[in-house]
């Protein structure tokens, strides 16, 4: 072929093609995606926010994702429900909302004594968490991917001291997920009440402490202004996976660019949503300190009761079921081979590091 002829078939060469890509450029689609939480709660909806712009990014806005947040759409605590019927395509929540479904659920957000974000990221990414999560959401016709974490939270704000156990006597929690059946079983009455909901339910008494997140969210909340007592650590959440569920009818006929999307967007949310908590949490705690916070940590007697009564109930729960039973067999081995390794390398460290830097 001459030089010519040559130039000739280059110059074609785009006229050609261009039939060829129109024909497999993918479909606009436009999905909703509900949050259970408020937009206040800026680091919470950001993941909702954050999946929605990276999806358009990465498909040439081809994909749509509009967020909507906490009640736009369904209430705050039925977000699965919605998603499971229809209502909406994905939705982001967590799993331990919905153990009133199936306890087994709390597993794939957070545990009373579990892991921490690191520990119980490696069980779900490596242990076969997600391989269980995967199997229980396919009963609600759902998909689902890790879309975020708050960190180890607070243990709350209480309107009177916590001197002892006794002082859990029939003390009105609100507190989500399998702590709260842990609470009652040491005295406490608890209660699930949404963000939104729990300041006014404070400030009139209706209960008496809740529990939310940690410094950051709680001060936007004004926790402080109707109960000073703050206590820590929140023991049944050393960590809070988020998850983003989708309906497994929306997810099937996706191209799978868009599936890739998703995933590559709750990834990223994931790492972000971390890395902002541990950088705004600090500067919060500070503030909240300064505006008469009261610190505490718990009585010994309140964690050495909570300890007893987590392990008796997850017990109990896995004799009365065999697929709790199965995800615990799977979670507990894993989880206490985290807590050796971790008292040789991180706490190790940290019970060094941390006194020495406070002197």
């Amino acid at each position: 072929m001459n030089r010519r002829s040559i130039l000739g078939a280059a110059a074609a060469a785009p006229v050609l093609a261009a039939p060829a890509i129109a024909q497999t450029q993918n479909p606009e689609i436009r999905w909703r995606l509900q949050s259970s939480f408020p937009k206040n709660l800026d680091i919470l909806f950001f993941g909702a926010e954050t999946i929605s712009k990276r999806v358009a990014e990465l498909t040439d806005n081809r994909f749509q994702i509009r967020a909507f947040s906490a009640g736009e759409i369904a209430p705050p605590l039925q977000v699965l429900d919605a998603v499971q019927n229809g209502t909406i395509e994905c939705g982001q929540t967590a799993l331990y909302y919905y153990i009133g479904k199936d306890p087994a659920l709390s597993f794939f957000t957070s545990m009373p004594f579990g892991g921490n974000y690191r520990q119980q990221g490696a069980w779900m990414k490596r242990g076969g968490g997600n391989e269980l999560c995967a199997e229980m959401l396919r009963e609600f016709n759902c998909i689902g991917f890790l879309c975020g974490d708050t960190g180890t939270q607070m243990g709350g704000w209480f309107r009177n001291e916590v001197k002892s156990l006794a002082d859990m006597q029939g003390l009105k929690f609100r507190i989500a997920g399998l702590g709260g059946r842990v609470f009652q079983r040491i005295g406490a009455v608890p209660t699930l009440v949404p963000a939104s909901d729990i300041y006014p339910a404070l400030e009139r008494g209706t209960i008496d402490a809740a529990e939310f997140v940690g410094p950051y969210d709680d001060e936007k909340l004004g926790f402080q202004r109707v109960a000073k007592y703050y206590y820590g650590p929140g023991f049944w959440e050393p960590c809070a996976r988020g998850h983003l569920v989708i309906g497994q009818k929306a997810w099937d006929p996706l191209p799978d660019a868009y599936k890739s999307a998703i995933q590559v967007a709750c990834i990223e949310t994931e790492l972000e949503m971390v890395a902002r908590y541990d950088h705004q949490n600090p500067l919060a705690l500070r503030r909240l300190v300064a505006a008469g916070a009261q610190l505490r940590a718990w009585p010994r007697d309140v964690l050495q009761a909570s300890w007893k009564a987590t392990h008796e109930m997850i017990e109990e729960m896995a004799a009365k079921d065999a697929r709790f039973k199965r995800i615990w067999e799977s979670y507990k081995p894993y989880r206490d081979d985290q807590f050796q390794w971790a008292r040789i390398a991180d706490n190790a460290y940290d019970n060094f590091a941390f006194t020495a830097a406070a002197r």
